[in-house]
């Protein structure tokens, strides 16, 4: 699928109605990758290409009421979901964003954590998606680069291989991520799911 903006919309906007029945199945791997995020309670996190809000809920249970949880994606549709199964708007679980990740409404070091599920593979530029994500970050914060599946499983879903060249690969994730003010702490890609932990370098 094309990175381009206005193609990401268009293949989530038409997906939005029907995606949380799709993958009815991935709630306890989104919050076991939530939960090695280390959040402590009134944290400020970034749930990044939030899609329907799959996050979002375990993202609130970490940060408790005196947390702050932000849901930024480019899709209306997505967001509109959310909102519909009660994880974002007034007096919700989270306070969303309509937003390219790569141009964040939010001020310099203002977060403690970052998670993005499925989103690496999503952003025009990585490099530059991913400094944005380091810009709202505090020093030592934390990025969660998560897939419910691994590499491998989800080429077979689409009937594809897996190859070397993919930015998700870790000897290509590695380097991008330092160029962009991350290093990389751990990182696992096993067909029950895909991790990567990244902390912000000072």
């Amino acid at each position: 699928m094309s990175d381009d903006p206005t193609h990401i919309r268009e293949f989530f906007g038409s997906r939005a109605a029907d995606w949380d029945t799709r993958f009815p199945d991935d709630g306890p791997a989104y919050a076991a990758a939530v939960h090695e995020l280390g959040l402590r309670p009134g944290d400020a996190v970034l749930d990044a290409g939030c899609g329907t809000g799959r996050a979002l809920t375990p993202l609130r249970a970490a940060v408790g009421p005196s947390g702050t949880v932000l849901g930024a994606d480019l899709t209306p549709e997505m967001l509109e979901r959310a909102v519909a199964a009660g994880r974002g708007g007034t007096a919700a679980t989270a306070t969303l964003l309509l937003t390219d990740v790569g141009h964040l409404p939010v001020r310099d070091a203002a977060l403690d954590a970052v998670f993005g599920a499925g989103l690496v593979s999503h952003l025009a530029e990585p490099v530059a998606g991913l400094r944005e994500l380091a810009r709202v970050v505090r020093p030592g914060g934390r990025l969660a680069l998560f897939h419910p599946i691994g590499r491998a499983a989800l080429a077979a879903r689409h009937g594809r291989q897996i190859t070397p060249d993919d930015l998700r690969a870790e000897p290509r994730l590695r380097p991008v991520l330092a160029e962009a003010g991350w290093r990389l702490v751990s990182y696992v890609d096993e067909n029950v799911r895909y991790l990567a932990m990244a902390e912000r370098e000072a």
